[in-house]
């Protein structure tokens, strides 16, 4: 039956192909045809590179997306008003840093574990000057809340008085005029927005120079360094109960303390980590005011310029004498001038211009 054909016949195969398998096809191994062969493998390398190309454009698009809505809920606020004898623009980037006392967002249990008071509205506890040049380190210069200098339209008072009488407009205006500087961001942040953000990143490790005891405070802490959450680090920040002059001594661990925050916020352990940039941002937008032209990304910029650590110091102080019943801190002129003609010229400030 499966011998040699005669002549003219066609010859006859068994069904199966060669080997006597099911129906599939004569062709060569391998190809489409080819029941016993092997079916050519799909190409893997480039289901993979796909997969990958899709993976980055939707975490490119979610990472935009998330940018703009995380920006979009920054809390706005207007600091600046345009007046005669503003400083004109100065080289690199001028920040005045404001920390309120305000309990805003704070439930009364809240109030009560971190021992912040009842007071209502808000105050300025902390002022500062960050001053980012063009190259080289920042400078931080905390601006004592006592100082003694003239407020538009009030005469002279303390520093902290410009924001009760006319708020950041009032107070931007103020330092504007007794640093010569022109400020260029704004940013404040009060009481719950400060724990807020400490508590975001995990806390910080803090080098406490004493023990220090204050009730008021919340704060029961021992010399040494240490971790510390937000309502600890508020205590830290707030307390009176260190040094010889206790507000100088306080604007020594703001400085501190603001520098630790933002260079550990800046870190890549925090800014490649979703679940530590994630609520830091959202944090951060829901708690700090900045002016309409501030925005996430400036915010970044500051902590990408501080991650060296800053230069940092107080105003040189003269005096501190009693005017109208008040303590009150005058600034050592000569020394204070000196100071911020070199950062509104954008140079290393002088040595003997630096308080610890």
């Amino acid at each position: 039956m499966y011998g040699k054909p005669r002549s003219g016949q066609t010859p006859v195969r068994p069904l199966g192909g060669h080997h006597g398998g099911p129906p599939g096809g004569d062709g060569p191994p391998g190809s489409p045809s080819g029941g016993g062969g092997v079916r050519r493998p799909r190409n893997i390398g480039k289901i993979v590179l796909r997969s990958i190309a899709v993976l980055l454009v939707v975490l490119i698009v979610a990472t935009v997306g998330g940018y703009f809505w995380i920006g979009s809920k920054l809390q706005s606020v207007e600091a600046f008003t345009d007046y005669s004898g503003r400083p004109a623009a100065t080289p690199g980037e001028d920040w005045l840093l404001v920390g309120s006392d305000s309990r805003a967002g704070l439930s009364a249990e809240q109030r009560k574990k971190l021992a912040t008071g009842k007071a209502v509205g808000k105050r300025t506890d902390t002022m500062m000057l960050l001053h980012i040049p063009d190259s080289g380190r920042p400078t931080l210069v905390s601006l004592p809340r006592d100082s003694y200098v003239p407020i538009a339209g009030h005469g002279n008072d303390k520093l902290n008085a410009a924001y009760a009488f006319g708020g950041p407009k009032l107070l931007t205006r103020t330092v504007e005029q007794v640093t010569g500087i022109r400020i260029d961001h704004y940013m404040e942040i009060g009481f719950g927005g400060f724990v807020g953000i400490v508590d975001a990143i995990g806390g910080v490790n803090i080098c406490v120079k004493q023990n220090i005891k204050d009730k008021k405070a919340g704060i029961n802490l021992k010399k040494g360094c240490q971790d510390m959450d937000g309502g600890t680090a508020l205590g830290y920040v707030r307390t009176r109960k260190t040094g010889a002059i206790p507000d100088f001594d306080r604007t020594q661990r703001q400085r501190q303390f603001f520098s630790a925050v933002v260079q550990k916020a800046a870190s890549p352990g925090t800014l490649l980590n979703p679940f530590s940039s994630v609520p830091l941002a959202l944090s951060a937008a829901d708690s700090v005011a900045v002016d309409p032209d501030t925005g996430l990304f400036n915010l970044l910029s500051v902590g990408l310029a501080m991650k060296g650590g800053p230069v940092t110091t107080a105003v040189p102080i003269g005096s501190l004498p009693t005017i109208n019943g008040a303590a009150v801190v005058k600034w050592d002129t000569a020394k204070a001038v000196r100071l911020f003609d070199a950062l509104a010229e954008d140079k290393p400030i002088p040595k003997d211009t630096i308080t610890k």
